[in-house]
């Protein structure tokens, strides 16, 4: 039986996981086709490492709402006053932040980290900024805040501001710092969802 796109994505995120190199070559071999076949599937080696990387983000963000739910229900707020939103990308950040796979990726294939991670046109960051757009609107919906600009802005805003603070240390050979990151993130979204009134 072929392997399916999405098998080979799952695997390829494994070897993510397990900080290995994503070697089409061996992968090809692993399902038994040509590496033109593979190419058909799941597209260069680039793309491979994009959708692994996004199909592990996705599973991240899903355990970063239910956590969310197990903890507070369906409260737009936490008991700090810090919105829904703001708190499921901090608990999906901690992940992303403690992966040794990712964080090894990083080390390893920084330059092809970096253009995988942040190109507009690719696996990543569009599905990236439409998840948190999603979550603004989810806020927005059920708590009446009112957005001083478009979600998809503020989308756009918060993945680039996250990109710059925790991948500092492969831009810019800064240390990358997550509680800054969280902060920025949150001055920048409780300036634009404002609540009823205010």
């Amino acid at each position: 039986m072929r392997a399916s796109s999405d098998e080979i994505v799952q695997f390829a995120a494994g070897l993510v996981i397990e900080g290995a190199r994503l070697d089409t070559r061996e992968i090809a071999i692993r399902f038994e086709m040509s590496r033109t076949t593979l190419f058909r599937r799941v597209g260069n080696r680039e793309e491979l490492m994009g959708k692994a990387l996004w199909w592990l983000a996705d599973r991240a963000l899903v355990r970063a709402v239910a956590r969310w739910d197990e903890h507070y229900g369906q409260a737009i707020r936490d008991e700090r006053g810090v919105l829904r939103c703001l708190r499921i990308l901090e608990f999906y950040g901690e992940v992303a932040v403690n992966d040794a796979g990712f964080v090894e990726l990083l080390e390893k294939e920084p330059v092809v980290a970096m253009r995988v991670l942040t190109d507009p046109h690719g696996q990543v960051q569009p599905r990236a900024v439409a998840a948190h757009v999603a979550l603004f609107e989810r806020d927005v919906a059920d708590g009446g805040l009112v957005p001083l600009i478009d979600l998809q802005t503020l989308g756009y805003a918060a993945v680039r501001l996250q990109e710059a603070i925790l991948y500092s240390d492969v831009l810019t050979g800064h240390t990358a710092n997550f509680p800054t990151a969280v902060l920025l993130v949150r001055k920048l979204v409780e300036g634009v969802l404002r609540a009823p009134g205010a």
